[in-house]
């Protein structure tokens, strides 16, 4: 049984890839910053229909706690063949001119420095020049890194962004190393990430400018990463899956 680390699994997306992935066979690891109920409801959840989960609380923003993270999948589930950085945070809706240093550090610190952190242990397990079999990396970037979400998060898109040019210099950098790189890029998706925002109804309000004409679900997400990781996309490395409705 192939094992996948979900940063951010416990919920909206991360907790959509994890119930799909177990239903595809996956063991796997759910890692979490605060929520620890949702994420072993979760695993109970998974448990539940016949699947193997395990839940590991850890800050991918600090470096000691990536660390730890990494060992503790280890001797949960043994071998990662697969990581999703899906952790990532949004604050509050604002203009650039209002935005102050600290607020720009935290979502630097999560959305970017916590995914190189979690690629490089992922790279250093997986990696067939270092004795690993290979693997598949999937970042959750966002749309908002082509558009640029002015007049809302600006600093969240610009994290993305820098999410994007971290998928193509890696998945160069490891490619002879079995190891694949992507990313999906969600656009408006109904999940709870929209209320730390201030605005929990977002999605409803912005729908119309989607050429399909409504949201997506953290599902549909789901089944995009859950193909990235797969066989299926075995000669696919460096590249972006949009699921946006158009956008």
């Amino acid at each position: 049984m192939k094992s996948l680390l979900i940063t951010g699994g416990g919920r909206g997306i991360g907790a959509a890839t994890a119930r799909l992935a177990a239903r595809r066979g996956y063991a796997v690891c759910i890692n979490y910053r605060s929520r620890q109920g949702e994420a072993s409801n979760l695993v109970r959840e998974i448990e539940g229909a016949g699947g193997r989960a395990t839940a590991i609380q850890a800050d991918i923003s600090v470096d000691a706690d990536v660390t730890r993270l990494f060992e503790a999948c280890d001797q949960e589930l043994g071998p990662m063949a697969g990581l999703v950085n899906n952790a990532g945070v949004l604050e509050t809706q604002m203009r650039v001119e209002a935005m102050a240093t600290d607020r720009l550090q935290r979502v630097f610190a999560t959305n970017v420095f916590g995914a190189f952190a979690c690629a490089r242990e992922a790279v250093l397990r997986m990696s067939t020049k270092r004795g690993g079999a290979g693997g598949s990396i999937v970042n959750v970037s966002s749309v908002a890194s082509r558009l640029g979400s002015a007049g809302e998060y600006v600093d969240y898109a610009a994290s993305k962004a820098a999410l994007d040019t971290f998928t193509l210099g890696l998945a160069r950098e490891v490619a002879e190393e079995g190891i694949r790189v992507n990313a999906v890029r969600p656009g408006f998706i109904y999940t709870e990430m929209h209320a730390s925002g201030g605005e929990p109804g977002r999605v409803d309000r912005v729908k119309e400018f989607v050429p399909m004409k409504r949201g997506g679900t953290a599902e549909e997400v789901a089944e995009a990463i859950l193909w990235l990781l797969s066989d299926a996309a075995s000669f696919t490395t460096g590249t972006f899956l949009d699921v946006a409705g158009g956008r």
